[in-house]
């Protein structure tokens, strides 16, 4: 551990990396203290107790939200931008999938694309915050210029995050966006500690020897979940290939066995993030018009944590596994390649049959993969309610989400050592 610590700073390169981003996240952390004029903190602050949006949206913009700083919004726009454009790209929009598959100059086409249509989603994000908390009388002045200053204020810090994490994911470490939602919710562990204690030590001071049993049982809880989705993260299944024997010219190359690695959760936290970004719209939607009586039905089943809610974040996390899994991995193309370089799997047909066994493969393995990330984004709600710590809000999402991307990040970094024959962090 300590050598490969070691090693990264031997490599100027990834030194500099690192640096970057670490001065990208001390730039993003301080920001979250500056805040925009016109708002009540202090009254935001008490109607946000009991409103478990607020507490949702606190959580991922790192105690943002309650701030109302510039980067209140967190990245919420942008990843709703990213799942419109990806599921427009399955074959909704053609021009979009055309651009798909133009390689580096189409990507740069989508990426543009999920630029322009954050801006205008943080526009009407927004605008929508600015209208609920003018109803609820958060706001310190009722004219439009302070209307547009808040909307504004909002909507360049979700700009300027977006901009943070494309430059992370350029010249720093890791994926840009995943990093900065991991330094959110990790931000939040003390505060998550405080009502912990007290909601048990300071509540109860006479059940002493209780609350500290029900303190370890509860940390070994949290060390059992984490090494279970380290173990199902790290898991892969691997299909056999055999090459078989080429002359190429007047060298002989002699056939070979290898294997095609394919992750249990090839989409990694992706499907999580999703999931609980789209299910922040309806709620949010009907804050906007709490008289209605649909709106009413909704805030009252689908706010956070509640059941309608959880089972809805299980079903959408099971199918943005499958989705995402068949974006990252792409059987058809697979199967070309093997047959170009005269490989194939023992048993199976070159061509058609090869790409049909990959995708029953894949589809097996997902299976188990993303009832999984459905489980464990399950246990902690369950866990919690059983603690009697409803109050507490910190759920199998935010779990997800601190291991995926602390070893994405790592596995990164592997990647570089081993480029240049240092050993890495994974055994």
């Amino acid at each position: 551990m300590w050598q490969g610590i070691a090693n990264l700073w031997r490599l100027k390169h990834l030194r500099n990396r690192i640096l970057f981003t670490l001065f990208v996240i001390a730039v993003y952390r301080i920001g979250t203290y500056f805040p925009v004029p016109g708002m009540n903190q202090n009254a935001l602050n008490q109607s946000g107790q009991n409103n478990a949006l607020f507490n949702l949206l606190n959580m991922f913009s790192g105690g943002a939200f309650y701030r109302f700083s510039i980067f209140a919004m967190s990245v919420t726009p942008y990843i709703t931008a990213s799942i419109v454009v990806q599921l427009l790209q399955s074959g909704v929009i053609p021009r979009l999938e055309e651009w798909q598959k133009e390689g580096e100059s189409g990507r740069q086409k989508l990426t543009q694309l999920t630029r322009y249509l954050t801006v205008c989603l943080g526009v009407i994000q927004a605008a929508g915050l600015t209208y609920t908390f003018d109803r609820q009388g958060l706001l310190l002045s009722h004219t439009w210029w302070s209307y547009a200053v808040i909307v504004i204020g909002l909507t360049a810090g979700d700009t300027l995050l977006m901009w943070f994490g494309e430059m992370i994911t350029e010249k720093g470490v890791g994926n840009g966006i995943s990093v900065i939602i991991f330094v959110s919710i990790i931000s939040r562990m003390g505060q998550l500690g405080q009502e912990v204690y007290s909601a048990w030590f300071y509540a109860h001071p006479n059940q002493l020897f209780l609350n500290i049993l029900k303190s370890i049982v509860l940390i070994a809880g949290i060390v059992i979940i984490f090494a279970l989705i380290v173990f199902v993260q790290q898991a892969e299944r691997k299909i056999p290939v055999q090459y078989a024997k080429r002359v190429v010219g007047r060298t002989v190359y002699a056939g070979q066995q290898t294997h095609i690695p394919l992750k249990v959760n090839a989409a990694g936290v992706i499907p999580v993030i999703f999931a609980t970004s789209l299910l922040i719209l309806p709620y949010t939607i009907a804050t906007y018009f709490s008289n209605r009586a649909w709106a009413e039905a909704v805030m009252r089943y689908l706010y956070p944590n509640s059941v309608w809610y959880v089972v809805l974040e299980v079903v959408l996390i099971i199918a943005f596994t499958f989705f995402y899994t068949h974006i990252q991995i792409n059987p058809e193309q697979l199967a070309e390649q093997l047959q170009k370089h005269a490989g194939y799997i023992p048993g199976v047909r070159p061509g058609k049959d090869t790409e049909e066994y990959i995708i029953k493969v894949v589809n097996r393995i997902t299976v188990f993969g993303s009832l999984f990330l459905g489980f464990i984004s399950v246990l902690p709600f369950l866990l919690l309610s059983g603690a009697n710590l409803n109050s507490v809000y910190f759920g199998g999402t935010s779990l997800l989400i601190i291991v995926g991307v602390a070893l994405q990040t790592m596995q990164q970094m592997e990647g570089q050592l081993l480029q240049r024959h240092y050993r890495g962090f994974i055994r």
